[in-house]
């Protein structure tokens, strides 16, 4: 209703502009300052004073006198304070609100008729996924579930690099160290078994003599350039050791739980004849020069030449992903990448070079993500001293039972509560936790994950939110019981106690009014986080609708209100309840029933 609401205030402001005549495509609609009672508000007549050569407040109260609020149905009235034009919802807002909040898919925007391709994690199938890259994949599918809530037909993509060098180097160890060779794998997992022949192979590149560290070279080239030859048994060999690495990559990637509808990989524009084609077209370009050995691009705006072509013949990564990006371009309305800020270069050299090309790069979109950390220290996946996101979860699970089961104790030694439920409880709290934490940062700050804080019930943590939700239910399904206890006679239109049509007539005290306010902006907070590629703008406004129904729930008792009062506050519990785990959802976080 938000959105409607502010649809409604932008033709009343324009038509009042109209009236007194002046032009802008500017009605700087915004949030009115806290001292404001008003859902919306205007700051137009800072903007426009001067032009109409009146002072702000004067202007300000021209245009909220120039508005007629009988001719719309979610103004109730307009009112001026200081500068500001401030628009006050009538009781159809409210209803509405109320109304539209019981839908499951309460938030959902209408279809915008494009297609995004949502490409995220992409890490290099060379090992398990450890917690320095975790942001990427948590971003990604959050950023990827508010597209498609927006209205966007989404797909979300892994793009799998399986011809560069280092699985060359991969392939070549896995066929050349025994497993006696080898320590015990830490998990019994394909990613954990063959990650330590990746770890082997370049422990002996960096300390073996120079003529056996020449056989090697030689080796790891002819699998190189076997794969640049479109060699078949060159592709399988490599594919044996990625898609092992991969299958067990995929296992942590859905503990998250993260999921793809494609994993593109690169050998795919090898095979294809565009990679080839895009260096021939490179070649022709006025920035090409061969220099030191290699094919370059002179790029004006760049003091580093991007390289796409060795000596040998054999492409470089960026020049397949060049090829891969066309195909994107050619297949999808537009195209959001999320990369680590050690890539930004390499990625703006990618989008001049498309748009040399003549690509028109103004489909694509880059959302970079700075690194997460642990108190522990630094990680590597090469060296094999990195933390692995698996034991991440793991930890962030172990600590989450351990609160759970001091808050549930009770319950548990009532038998309510049987080992499944606690298990299921602690999964749900731990992972969301983890994403939580991560997508609540703007991507571009980097972070240190704590525990203390991701895991604290009482602070604005994913716990504090999902409590909120856990609170919801109980409090609905108390309510069912209730009723039933009183042998109440069903209701064809009630669903855990609530009518499915009700008004907010009895729903007038400030908490109330405030929580339903909050409730009327998701979908607005939907639109803005699309917009501007920030989930982390849901995750903030997850916090506040926490901060709104704890008042409510403090100040406005539900059960033991009377009549229609009752009623419509199990109604508002309901329409909360979907709002948040909707929200929840969008970032990827479990919406638990109990806590």
């Amino acid at each position: 209703m938000f959105l409607s609401l502010r649809a409604e205030v932008a033709g009343a402001l324009s038509d009042a502009l109209d009236s007194l005549d002046v032009e802008t495509t500017d009605l700087g609609i915004e949030d009115p300052p806290e001292s404001v009672d008003a859902v919306l508000a205007s700051s137009v007549a800072f903007r426009l004073a001067a032009e109409v050569g009146a002072p702000p407040p004067q202007l300000a109260g021209d245009l909220a006198e120039a508005i007629d609020p009988s001719t719309y149905d979610y103004i109730e009235s307009v009112s001026q304070a200081g500068p500001y034009v401030n628009f006050h919802p009538s009781q159809a807002y409210y209803d509405a609100t109320l109304q539209a909040a019981g839908e499951e898919e309460f938030g959902r925007l209408d279809e915008k008729g494009e297609t995004v391709v949502v490409e995220h994690t992409s890490a290099n199938p060379t090992g398990p996924v450890h917690v320095g890259r975790a942001r990427n994949p948590i971003i990604g599918d959050a950023l990827a579930n508010v597209l498609d809530f927006a209205g966007y037909d989404v797909s979300r993509h892994y793009y799998v690099n399986d011809a560069g060098r280092q699985m060359a180097v991969f392939t070549w160890a896995y066929e050349t160290f025994e497993e006696s060779d080898l320590p015990e794998p830490a998990r019994e997992r394909g990613d954990y078994d063959l990650v330590r022949y990746y770890r082997k192979g370049n422990e002996f590149l960096e300390e073996a003599s120079e003529s056996a560290s020449e056989n090697a070279e030689a080796e790891i080239r002819s699998i190189l350039e076997g794969l640049e030859e479109g060699d078949e048994t060159t592709y399988e060999r490599v594919e044996e050791v990625v898609d092992g690495v991969l299958s067990g990559m995929r296992e942590s990637l859905d503990r998250l739980p993260v999921n793809f509808d494609e994993f593109v990989k690169e050998t795919r524009f090898i095979r294809d004849g565009s990679t080839e084609d895009l260096v021939a077209r490179l070649k022709d370009t006025e920035y090409a020069v061969y220099e030191e050995d290699a094919w370059q691009l002179d790029l004006p705006s760049f003091e580093k030449n991007l390289v796409f072509l060795r000596s040998d013949g054999t492409s470089l990564y960026t020049t397949r992903d060049l090829a891969h990006h066309e195909w994107k371009f050619a297949n999808f309305d537009r195209a959001v990448t999320v990369l680590g800020e050690d890539h930004k270069l390499q990625a703006e050299q990618l989008r001049e070079t498309l748009d040399v090309l003549g690509n028109d790069t103004d489909q694509l979109d880059s959302v970079y993500y700075s690194w997460i950390n642990l108190p522990e220290g630094g990680m590597s996946t090469r060296q094999g001293t990195g933390i692995d996101l698996d034991d991440l979860l793991d930890e962030s699970i172990a600590r989450a039972r351990e609160e759970v089961e001091s808050r549930l104790d009770s319950r548990i030694r009532d038998d309510e509560l049987g080992e499944e439920d606690v298990a299921r409880i602690a999964r749900q709290v731990g992972i969301g936790a983890v994403r939580y934490d991560i997508v609540a940062k703007q991507p571009a700050k980097s972070i240190t994950f704590e525990w203390e804080r991701a895991l604290d019930f009482e602070a604005q943590s994913a716990p504090y939110v999902q409590y909120v939700h856990a609170r919801t239910c109980g409090i609905l399904s108390e309510a069912q019981h209730a009723s039933k206890s009183r042998a109440d006679p069903p209701r064809e239109d009630a669903a855990d106690g609530v009518p499915e049509t009700v008004d907010t007539t009895h729903l007038t005290t400030d908490e109330e009014r405030e929580l339903l306010a909050v409730i009327a902006r998701f979908p607005a907070v939907v639109d803005r986080a699309a917009d501007e590629l920030a989930p982390h703008v849901v995750a903030t406004y997850t916090r506040t609708f926490a901060e709104a129904f704890n008042a409510f729930y403090r100040e406005c008792p539900v059960l033991s209100a009377d009549g229609e009062v009752r009623t419509q506050r199990l109604a508002l519990v309901a329409a909360a309840r979907q709002t948040v785990a909707n929200a929840l959802g969008l970032l990827g976080v479990a919406a638990p029933e109990s806590m």
